[in-house]
């Protein structure tokens, strides 16, 4: 009995093919690495050596991988990550094959049973059972990738591989079918989302296309006042209910090149806003602390930012020794590290008047405006057992933490970023508690 498109529930299949199938991809998982091509070549030859049994290999692979990706989830990983893996050491081809086996195994798992950040993951990824039945996947797949029997075989052991070797890592929310830690809450611009959010939202994104800098820079400016405003309502709303209000955790992809300068920027962004930063540098991801609110804001000011820097950089040009020799790489390194400290500075001076704003009544509007209210007596405790908490929650996730530093080799570029990060002109921002 094989699945249909988008059905759930047990799949029955043939047990010989089966244990063909989990011989072959288990003879590529434990192959030592040089070992590998010859490991590849014959368990790919095996599978793919009859047209007559391929879609009973179709259908057991794809029963496979629903149970490798079902694991990864056990293991604290989630979409986004799995694919981010899949990028930075596979090809086009695997990084297809693993968006489809995340959509095979997904059809587990009612969307009520998956946290809003799990959701849209998904979305993003554009995850969708395309094909009509699991016996006919491979042979679909095939057709729109143009490749033989054994090319793809040959790609579906290299994924499975790759996913078979993933360690446990400290999970940032529920796995599939656990009840979500809190209310769910759509972030993406869908019906639902806080009023200020869109509008956050909608200012970074013109922030990000405006060919105008002096627009893109006060557009920042007012996006951040309204994120830090957002911040501090959510404070004080969780105040006398801290059981309902708990720190929470996301993953932002960090990639190369410049890797190091990235990641100062994302840390400068959640330190302004009371979250804390972990680099996972082998995978490519930082684990963000923090409140809900607060991880919201931070991960879309971060991309902001990170689009303008790299805007920035380009527009800086390329660099060269006095011999000819190619200095880019070093100057652009510089450039980012000097963007990202700047930025920090700024943003931790932006948080002192912000803090002190706060404490006196004067609230942002959604519009952008100001009004007076009373102060509020509760607002600096409520922030300060914020930052509490996050550091509780990030010594509980990760109790060994090292120090990362990232060398300036190149005084021009240095100059240059801290001068792109000058004219990000956030002395209008509204920062927030550094964690």
């Amino acid at each position: 009995m094989s699945k249909r498109k988008g059905e759930r529930g047990p799949v029955m299949g043939d047990p010989a093919t089966d244990q063909l199938v989990e011989q072959a991809v288990y003879q590529v998982i434990g192959a030592p690495a040089d070992g590998l091509d010859p490991a590849l070549d014959a368990s790919a030859s095996i599978l793919a050596a009859s047209a007559e049994r391929w879609p009973a290999v179709s259908l057991a692979l794809v029963a496979f991988a629903e149970q490798s990706v079902g694991r990864t989830w056990a293991n604290g990983w989630r979409p986004a990550d799995l694919v981010r893996v899949v990028r930075r050491g596979l090809g086009p081809v695997q990084l297809a094959l693993a968006v489809d086996l995340i959509a095979a195994e997904g059809r587990r798992h009612p969307a009520a049973t998956l946290d809003r950040r799990w959701q849209e993951q998904l979305r993003e990824l554009a995850v969708e059972v395309w094909w009509r039945t699991d016996e006919e996947y491979l042979a679909e797949f095939a057709v729109r990738h143009r490749l033989d029997r054994f090319a793809l075989a040959t790609a579906v052991l290299e994924l499975l591989r790759v996913w078979g070797h993933l360690p446990t890592i400290t999970p940032v929310g529920p796995a599939p079918g656990a009840a979500p830690l809190r209310p769910s809450r759509p972030t993406g611009p869908v019906t639902g989302e806080p009023r200020m959010l869109s509008r956050i939202r909608a200012l970074l994104a013109k922030a990000e296309s405006t060919e105008y800098p002096e627009e893109a820079e006060a557009l920042t400016a007012k996006a951040q006042q309204l994120m830090a405003q957002h911040s501090i309502d959510e404070a004080l709303l969780a105040v006398g209910h801290p059981a309902k209000d708990t720190p929470a955790a996301l993953r932002i992809g960090v990639d190369n090149p410049y890797e190091g300068p990235k990641t100062m920027l994302l840390d400068a962004v959640a330190a302004a806003n009371r979250c804390r930063v972990v680099w996972a540098k082998e995978f490519g991801f930082c684990t963000i602390v923090g409140f809900d609110a607060d991880l919201d804001g931070v991960e879309l000011l971060y991309t902001s930012l990170l689009v303008q820097a790299t805007s920035a950089m380009h527009r800086a040009g390329s660099r060269q020794h006095l011999d000819g020799a190619s200095r880019t790489k070093s100057f652009r390194q510089s450039f980012l590290v000097a963007y990202a400290a700047r930025i920090r500075e700024r943003l931790t001076a932006a948080t002192e008047q912000t803090t002190k704003d706060a404490a006196a009544g004067k609230h942002l509007r959604e519009d952008g405006t100001a009004e007076q209210l009373v102060p509020d007596e509760r607002l600096l405790p409520a922030l300060a057992a914020r930052e509490e908490a996050v550091d509780r929650t990030v010594g509980q996730m990760f109790p060994k933490l090292t120090a990362q530093r990232v060398r300036v080799s190149d005084g021009e570029g240095w100059a240059a970023g801290r001068a792109a990060a000058d004219r990000a002109d956030l002395h209008g921002r509204a920062g927030a508690i550094r964690a």
